[in-house]
């Protein structure tokens, strides 16, 4: 089957406060092998995955990890909405700093990803993307962590190892990335001239005059941070 599969059925039984043992006697199988499936001792076969998913109302995709939405949906590109489209998601109350910090960030990311395009280079660009969802996500999982907020199903990795797996992803990321832009190969892949992700003071305000004092701004702020470490 796969990793998601005995996590999920195991989260799911507990949600509702259900034992093995009546699971089991209502799905017609002994406890024994129902507690292999829950372990990932035994994979099941296509029935029981069906079987399964109609006891708790999920869809298999849900149950498999392919999908975080109970019904199974699966986001696309149309169904993304866009950064600045109004909605009560996108008014932000209160101090004027978070709005601030939020338009820094966004416009000096479409500077990066102008740049990424530009390049066309697939694995650079999955590269850097993973990279900064990893640190858009470890920043929800500490902010779920002391209110939690996502049900335990939404997060694969546990509390106790999301801090060490990620950051070892970030430096993967990091690291590839780095290769890549050093005319190394990556995964097969090379980055044919990687002059083009230079952005240098001289054409930054020229390229880019909407996005150029907010990653000026952003650098500063970044530097600062780190500068303060060895002080």
């Amino acid at each position: 089957m796969n990793s998601n599969f005995p996590r999920v059925i195991t989260l799911l039984r507990k949600e509702k406060g259900l034992s093995q043992k009546s699971v089991a006697q209502d799905l017609g199988v002994s406890q024994a092998l129902l507690s292999h499936y829950e372990k990932g001792i035994r994979e099941c076969g296509l029935n029981f995955l069906v079987q399964i998913a109609n006891y708790y109302d999920v869809s298999c995709d849900y149950l498999l990890g392919r999908s975080n939405e109970r019904s199974g949906a699966l986001i696309n590109y149309e169904d993304i909405p866009e950064p600045e489209q109004s909605g009560k998601e996108n008014r932000l109350k209160g101090s004027v700093l978070p709005a601030l910090n939020k338009k820094l960030i966004a416009n000096s990311l479409n500077i990066l990803f102008d740049k990424l395009q530009g390049v066309n280079n697939k694995t650079l660009t999955n590269e850097a993307t993973k990279f900064l969802m990893l640190s858009v996500y470890r920043m929800i999982r500490m902010a779920n962590s002391t209110s939690p907020g996502f049900e335990k199903g939404a997060f694969s990795v546990s509390d106790a190892q999301y801090t060490a797996l990620s950051t070892a992803a970030m430096q993967i990321c990091e690291s590839n990335a780095l290769q890549l832009m050093n005319g190394e190969y990556v995964q097969g892949d090379k980055l044919e001239n990687s002059r083009d992700m230079n952005i240098s003071l001289e054409t930054l305000a020229k390229d880019y005059p909407l996005f150029s004092s907010s990653l000026l701004s952003l650098i500063k702020s970044s530097e600062t941070t780190m500068l303060e470490l060895i002080k």
